[in-house]
């Protein structure tokens, strides 16, 4: 009878311990779905914890085009030449068109909207509806004969393309940089 009891009390013990196992396995996963909570992990881009800058505004000029912010921080006016247009699939010469800011791929949220001085990208969106046209281009600095991307690449006054004229690997920089405003 003591080694019956005693078996008994050995497997009571046993299926505490393995549901108390499997409850710190499963605490864990409670944290993964679009439900939130405490222990949810949020992919999402870095942010320093600096006021965001303010938009871009006044007119950015390049050796292909300019563009024109307005300081809404989603419109601009482009104005390419044929050689960007072309390579950028976006229509010559003067255009109305929207932008935003947009960090590195982010698995699974692909690339998110962010402020421009920790972007990896600018998508261009000229025209509406059917007729709309857009791109995605990898923005940055390029210096000492490197090109960089990320936090404090682009600036106030500076926005840069990298741009694969021939798509051939062999990328250059096209820098974009804010026109002085005439003295009154």
């Amino acid at each position: 009878m003591k080694r019956s009891e005693d078996k008994r009390k050995w497997m009571g013990r046993a299926v505490v311990i393995l549901l108390f196992a499997a409850a710190l396995l499963v605490l864990p996963l409670t944290g993964c779905g679009n439900g939130g909570g405490p222990l949810e992990h949020k992919n999402m881009p870095y942010e320093p914890d600096t006021p965001a800058p303010v938009p871009h505004e006044g007119v950015f000029v390049s050796e292909h085009g300019t563009m024109t912010f307005s300081g809404d921080g989603e419109s601009v006016i482009i104005d390419f030449d044929m050689a960007l247009a072309e390579c950028l699939g976006l229509p010559e010469g003067e255009q109305e068109a929207k932008y935003v800011f947009l960090s590195g791929v982010l698995p699974p949220h692909g690339n998110v909207p962010v402020r421009y001085d920790v972007a990896h990208m600018i998508r261009i969106v000229a025209g509406e509806g059917d007729e709309s046209r857009s791109a995605d281009i990898n923005i940055g600095r390029y210096s000492d004969g490197s090109f960089s991307t990320g936090t404090g690449c682009t600036t106030s006054d500076r926005i840069t393309f990298f741009m694969d004229w021939k798509d051939d690997g062999d990328w250059e920089a096209v820098d974009f940089l804010k026109q002085e405003e005439p003295a009154s």
